[in-house]
């Protein structure tokens, strides 16, 4: 049985979450928000200007971004780990660009391979070639953007950039991600027309990114429009280029706050912003309606659990990505729980509610099924194998049910590199130093 150290688990090898045998105490610090990280790199690559990234996050999905913008021709240093130099070039190709699982690459670059004089080819992992692509395809098509997709009319996608985009009106049903708003809306200003796009369909998942996007837009100088509701209009301008401040990763929070919950310890994330366009602020709410107590000053966020975990109800259609780590908590809790409105997980790195429903399953778990969610009826839980499948989601799950239950094993835990490569070292040292063992027996 391998057991943390310091160079962390092994790629595909089983890795035994460390079980808490004292309420888990500290503080820790966290790398910057991926989403901020990705939106700030790319309207700094159509900035006309250079953009310095101040606090940006070192992870598998940044490090995909920016050897995307690399391979169409512009300048990124990330020599310095604290703060990023971006330097726009003209975007040319032929280019090839591995998307790997990241929505933000696979939705945000191929906009802005539009721009680029050259053909630009789009692929990833397996799994990435069955996320929703189309919706962005066909309306780049609608922007006259000629793009050659595979049979499900997604990866691999060959983007033949003529050096401009027309741009307008452009009508799409984002409720698979709103990733497909952000990634047009971002690229626009460079569009000789700007953009008008128009959601119809279910309602649009993820509302706190898209107003993300929007604030950023705003802040690189872009003219944005957000009045009507599912209308987005951005104004074809220049962008000077800026230095950006990225906050903390709010989302990569979940795991270590839910500690202190599951524990009846105490864990304070430094940095917290007091107002911030972060779905992942949301924590406050959903932890306090478990139980915990949240208190947010100047040193930060701290969680510090009561001993008991109150089941919640919860439409999490807001802040979908903290559904795995909620749903861990929901299993630990003394009543069940019930969470909707997150249909639209089930198109991302893995279908994240069956995965979910099959592993806590597989622990001893009640768990109902539902289209857009789950129903989670506490039982005494068991030590078991969990499967990963390759999402970084899912194992931050699995670590907080591994606190409170031994034996839990992790297939994978090298997947958590897609947004905190450290995050088994992390995770260990903190349960440690509480007076924890090393890992399950």
């Amino acid at each position: 049985m391998q057991t943390p150290t310091a160079a962390g688990p092994e790629a595909g090898s089983p890795w035994p979450a460390p079980v808490a045998a004292a309420p888990v105490r500290g503080s820790v610090s966290l790398p910057g928000s991926k989403s901020m990280t990705a939106r700030a790199l790319v309207l700094a690559a159509i900035s006309d200007g250079p953009s310095t990234i101040h606090g940006p996050l070192h992870a598998r999905d940044t490090e995909l971004m920016t050897s995307g913008l690399r391979a169409l021709g512009c300048y990124v240093s990330t020599m310095d780990d604290e703060q990023w130099l971006v330097r726009p070039r003209p975007l040319t190709g032929p280019a090839h660009i591995d998307v790997g699982l990241a929505g933000t690459v696979m939705r945000f670059l191929p906009p802005v391979a539009g721009l680029a004089t050259g053909d630009v080819t789009f692929d990833g992992d397996a799994r990435a070639r069955l996320r929703p692509l189309r919706p962005l395809i066909d309306a780049l098509r609608t922007a006259g953007v000629e793009v050659a997709a595979g049979p499900h009319g997604g990866l691999p996608v060959t983007v033949q950039g003529r050096g401009s985009v027309e741009g307008g009106e452009l009508t799409l049903d984002a409720s698979a991600s709103s990733q497909l708003v952000s990634g047009l809306l971002l690229a626009a200003p460079r569009y000789r027309q700007g953009v008008v796009v128009r959601h119809v369909g279910p309602a649009l998942p993820s509302r706190p990114h898209l107003r993300m996007t929007v604030e950023m837009l705003r802040a690189a100088g872009a003219g944005v429009d957000d009045r009507k509701p599912d209308v987005w209009t951005v104004a074809p301008g220049r962008l000077p280029g800026r230095a950006w401040e990225i906050e903390p990763d709010l989302s990569g929070a979940a795991p270590f706050l839910a500690a202190a919950l599951v524990t009846g310890g105490e864990v304070t994330v430094e940095g917290w912003p007091h107002t911030t366009t972060q779905p992942g602020d949301q924590l406050r709410d959903l932890l306090t309606r478990f139980g915990a107590t949240c208190t947010l000053d100047q040193r930060g966020l701290t969680v510090r659990g009561s001993g008991e975990i109150r089941g919640i109800e919860a439409d999490l259609s807001d802040v979908s990505e903290l559904t795995p780590v909620i749903a861990a908590v929901c299993a630990l809790a003394d009543q069940p729980s019930r969470l909707w409105g997150v249909a639209h997980i089930r198109g991302h790195e893995t279908d994240r509610i069956a995965a979910l429903s099959r592993e806590l399953l597989r622990l001893g778990g009640s768990v109902t099924e539902e289209p857009d969610g789950l129903t989670i009826t506490p039982r005494p839980l068991h030590g078991a194998d969990f499967e990963t499948y390759d999402d970084h989601r899912l194992a931050h799950a699995a670590a907080v049910i591994g606190l409170a239950v031994p034996g839990v094993r992790l297939t994978d835990a090298s997947c958590t590199a897609k947004t905190l490569p450290d995050f088994p070292q992390r995770w260990a040292a903190m349960v440690a130093s509480s007076g924890a063992p090393g890992g399950a027996g």
